[in-house]
């Protein structure tokens, strides 16, 4: 049986000497009586379709069915490879992954819904990216994908990661949580480090409505990835400087799920509040629905 909180993940990580990722696989090879391979192997599947969904919209000019989204992972891919950006290529193509992955799944593409297919975009582009710069191997991603599993399992026993019931809090909040964990153990960094970077990340992004403009996972959707994920990835830095979370992961976990439950029903997914019901987001369901 798999931990039911933080703090029992911690304790069992010291109990058996091991990470998120070791403690999550062998929870999964228990729970499905495969092999260790097989599991292993099933995952890597999952993260080569993260890629592609990470890399087809930076190359190709990918609009979604509705026309709402597109073209905006390739404007970015564009611009990480001039010199004159803010944040660095690295940041800025992290966003384009980000984006990428939205744009495929707004086309009907092959994604991953990790945890959702509303935060598709924030885990690999997060898991990817940080990857990249470390210089880490296939496996290493791999196994990050295990660590992000296990946090984000925890988050859905004791909340949601539903924008229906808990607003997008709990879809690219529970997204960048879980990417940040991971790329803290993907650094090095031990549990109680990783659980660190998911309270903080859980804190910072209190409160997130959902409001889909005409009830797609398009506006302002696919922009909240990019912000997730770069929330993942700084965060991660955040505490590996040795920053800690003055609210422990479980009890910003619990703070998540009651606000969620706290949000009217108008600002979680039912396009009746926030963005969604703008004059301009209006306009833009009238035109998706040609009305």
């Amino acid at each position: 049986m798999f931990a039911n909180t933080g703090e029992q993940l911690i304790q069992a990580c010291k109990e058996e000497n091991c990470t998120i990722w070791e403690y999550t696989l062998n929870a999964e090879i228990e729970n499905s009586n495969s092999s260790r391979e097989e599991v292993f192997e099933k995952m890597r599947d999952s993260l080569k379709v993260m890629q592609n969904s990470a890399t087809q919209a930076l190359e190709n000019d990918i609009k979604s069915v509705s026309g709402l989204i597109g073209g905006d992972a390739l404007k970015l891919r564009k611009y990480s490879e001039d010199s004159s950006t803010l944040t660095g290529d690295f940041m800025v193509k992290a966003m384009a992954r980000a984006l990428s992955c939205s744009e495929v799944n707004a086309a009907m593409g092959k994604i991953v819904a990790c945890p959702t297919a509303g935060s598709c975009g924030i885990l690999p582009a997060a898991i990817i990216s940080a990857g990249e710069k470390l210089h880490k191997s296939e496996d290493d991603l791999v196994k990050a994908l295990f660590t992000a599993s296990g946090v984000g399992m925890i988050i859905a026993k004791n909340a949601t990661v539903a924008g229906a019931e808990g607003g997008c809090q709990a879809e690219c909040g529970s997204a960048a949580a879980m990417s940040s964990a991971a790329i803290v153990e993907l650094m090095g960094g031990s549990p109680e480090q990783a659980l660190n970077a998911a309270a903080i990340v859980i804190k910072n992004i209190l409160g997130l409505v959902c409001d889909p403009v005409a009830g797609l996972v398009e506006v302002p959707c696919a922009k909240r990835n990019v912000a997730g994920t770069v929330s993942a990835l700084t965060t991660a830095d955040l505490v590996m400087s040795g920053v800690v979370s003055k609210i422990p992961f479980d009890e910003t976990v619990w703070a998540m799920y009651k606000v969620g439950k706290q949000l009217p029903p108008e600002l979680r997914e039912t396009a009746l509040g926030g963005v969604a019901v703008t004059p301009t987001g209006l306009k833009l369901k009238k035109q998706v629905f040609n009305e």
